[in-house]
């Protein structure tokens, strides 16, 4: 029999995955105009949401807070790190702690920040929770990146990170366990493309994985909608009897002299039940929002009672211990230097696809062809400074 710990159980909720229109910043001044405009979607959210069921889970897209400067203009990392990016706690998560308090609610959300305990001159892409009390709870870094982002990831700095961290799954992949929401993992948008990822989360304990914002040509494959990512994710949750809360980005401008937003992700909000059904889903990601009912209790029910369909119990871990013996990605990359610009980056990649043609894990083709590469200038502070004069003037008056 399954022991039955003496425990209060955890209410069915709402959660909310909130999709923001977003301005790119040029400074972290200009964090206050998205969060301006999450304050007033998130109010509007939980008054139409909590007269289902009370929200106790508010989710936040990734680029909800900043957009996405550093990634577009391939901006220096130790630029975008001192310019542009924050510090948790500060004063953009202060105004999130009293959306938090004021609606009696967890928030999740991602930005970009610098974490000097960690390592001086860099910033990580990060997931951090602000509970009812308003409080930061819960601290992740981001551990994959796509080939445009010049974020640090644990696995860089990666002697440090385990110096002061450790080695195990929780060091890579926290999870949060209140009484009230039950158990929370969070990862973000390239994490997901790994079935690792989640795995790691949930062989930690996770019962509700936030991982925000992918977007095209991974959200626009198929019909009716989500492509790739819509796949992933219902796959984490049932390969992992876990949901998915996954709000995407909405529109973004630029800069202040774009007229138009581009929706880069083109919506696709969704939340994931833990036998993969999608119980909530949005086309729209400008100022909009999916909600669902969480039932951990049913989730925890569904995890013990089951013989079948609750994959994790049959792991059969010592068949795969050994996969992943042999590194792909090299370790420790910028434990003594910045993040590399792009079309460095994309040198660091090819060396790995070469690694695993050697290796024998990729077959080459019978023809060799030219592949993706970066076409954009470098940017040098000089071409920065230039560049912010698009913002000048604005966003002054926000906050």
């Amino acid at each position: 029999m399954v022991p039955v710990p003496s425990r209060k159980p955890v209410a069915p909720y709402m959660a909310i995955g909130l999709s923001t229109i977003v301005h790119g910043i040029a400074e972290r001044k200009h964090i206050m105009v998205n969060l301006d405009i999450i304050e007033d979607n998130l109010h509007a959210a939980v008054d139409i949401v909590d007269i289902n069921m009370p929200v106790k889970l508010i989710a936040l897209a990734e680029g909800a807070l900043t957009g996405f400067t550093d990634e577009a203009y391939d901006l220096p990392h130790r630029i975008a790190a001192k310019e542009l990016f924050i510090d948790i706690p500060g004063p953009e998560t202060d105004r999130l702690s009293n959306l938090a308090k004021e609606h009696d609610t967890y928030i999740v959300a991602q930005c970009k920040a610098r974490w000097p305990e960690v390592i001086e001159g860099r910033f990580f892409n990060m997931m951090f929770v602000v509970s009812p009390k308003g409080k930061i709870v819960h601290k992740a870094a981001k551990n994959h990146v796509w080939s445009r982002e010049n974020s640090c990831t644990p696995h860089d700095i990666y002697d440090r990170w385990v110096e002061l961290f450790g080695e195990g799954i929780g060091a890579f992949y926290p999870v949060l366990r209140t009484e009230d929401i039950g158990n929370i993992g969070t990862i973000c948008c390239s994490d997901g493309e790994y079935p690792e990822a989640v795995r790691a989360l949930a062989l930690n304990g996770a019962e509700v994985v936030y991982r925000p914002s992918e977007a095209m040509p991974m959200t626009g494959a198929s019909y009716p909608g989500g492509g790739g990512w819509m796949v992933q994710n219902r796959g984490h949750a049932q390969f992992n009897s876990v949901y998915m809360i996954c709000p995407n980005v909405g529109p973004i401008y630029l800069n202040p002299r774009v007229r138009h937003p581009v929706d880069i992700a083109g919506g696709n909000s969704h939340i994931v039940d833990y036998l993969g059904n999608v119980v909530s889903y949005s086309a729209s990601g400008a100022n909009t929002m999916v909600a669902a009912v969480i039932d951990i209790e049913a989730l925890r029910n569904f995890r013990t009672m089951n013989l079948n369909s609750n994959w994790t119990k049959d792991l059969r871990t010592e068949v795969f211990r050994h996969m992943y013996d042999e590194p792909i990605h090299p370790r420790n990359l910028y434990l003594r230097r910045e993040p590399y610009d792009h079309e460095r980056a994309d040198d660091t990649a090819r060396e790995d696809i070469r690694r695993l043609v050697e290796r024998g894990t990729y077959t080459a083709p019978s023809a060799r062809h030219a592949g993706a590469k970066y076409h954009g200038d470098r940017m040098t502070r000089a071409k920065w400074k230039e560049t912010r004069r698009l913002w000048e003037g604005w966003g002054d008056a926000t906050g």
